[in-house]
């Protein structure tokens, strides 16, 4: 079992020729991930990587079935791509672009919520599920396979997180970078949701940061829940200063439920295990785990 993608994915690459999509496009077919074609307006017809080029997303789903995609297509027509996606019918679809004006995500999240998708992102790593499928920009090489999931905010953190698991002896089933922009598709309680219902999942790690209310929502989510799969917690951006963006879009403080401290307050209320510190994550894991 995994979520979002495994080895039956049936993947296509939005911006495909571009220099971003030819380099990762080449990583993820290295390590294995069922690539059947990309899409690049204009250049249907053609072949990329030993694999077919098309003109729309809908002639990859009509000619070689895709059911996932992963976009690299700049800001300014990112939104669209996600849009043409999911009117195509494509079930998952994953953001990496960085910097889509936060109008056009408004317009893209409420054009997807009528449509049977799930948009993972923008501004983040992707998604693997280690040996089947990587579909990202993620360090495959750092990903073993195993039973504790990963939610993260922080692409970076994603595989601090994957590294420090394995080194203790565990694995993966599926990571999870939801992303740091303001307006993303999956929010930290739907893919915490996802991997406690996942029957290979035993444990999930979530790494947050300042501002919003998504950890929150997860955290009281997981209580009212009840369920007994231990959540390993951590808050990225305690010494940020209050009112500035730091990093991420999303990771600005507005309120005082905003801050690290209010959050892990709230998540250790839930009965989830926070650590203080990213190079705990690890040993917290094992420790939990016994």
């Amino acid at each position: 079992m995994s979520v979002l993608v495994n080895k039956d994915s049936k993947v296509i690459v939005q911006g495909f020729t571009g220099s971003e999509g030819t380099f990762h496009s080449e990583q993820m077919i290295e390590y294995g991930t069922n690539i059947v074609g990309g899409v690049t307006p204009g250049k249907g017809g053609q072949e990329h990587l030993g694999k077919p080029v098309f003109n729309t997303v809908i002639d990859a789903v009509l000619q070689v079935g895709a059911d996932t995609t992963i976009i690299f297509v700049p800001p300014a027509f990112a939104a669209d791509a996600i849009m043409e996606a999911a009117e195509a019918g494509i079930k998952v679809i994953i953001t990496i672009t960085e910097g889509i004006p936060v109008a056009d995500m408004v317009k893209a999240n409420n054009y997807i919520k009528e449509r049977n998708c799930t948009l993972i992102g923008p501004n983040c790593p992707g998604v693997i599920t280690p040996g089947e499928a990587k579909v990202g920009i993620m360090p495959g090489f750092v990903f073993k396979k195993g039973n504790i999931g990963i939610v993260s905010k922080s692409g970076t953190l994603t595989y601090e997180a994957a590294d420090q698991v394995v080194r203790q002896g565990l694995g993966i089933t599926t990571a999870i970078g939801i992303g740091g922009d303001p307006i993303i598709g999956t929010t930290t309680k739907q893919a915490i949701q996802m991997l406690i219902e996942d029957k290979e999942t035993d444990c999930v790690v979530m790494i947050g940061e300042i501002g919003g209310q998504l950890e929150p929502d997860a955290a009281k989510w997981y209580k009212e829940s009840g369920s007994s799969k231990p959540i390993i917690g951590f808050i990225a951006g305690e010494t940020a200063p209050a009112g500035r963006t730091m990093g991420h879009a999303g990771a600005i403080v507005g309120g005082a439920d905003d801050t690290a401290q209010a959050k892990k307050r709230i998540m250790r209320e839930s009965g989830i295990h926070v650590v203080d510190s990213p190079a705990e994550i690890g040993s917290k894991v094992k420790e939990v785990m016994g």
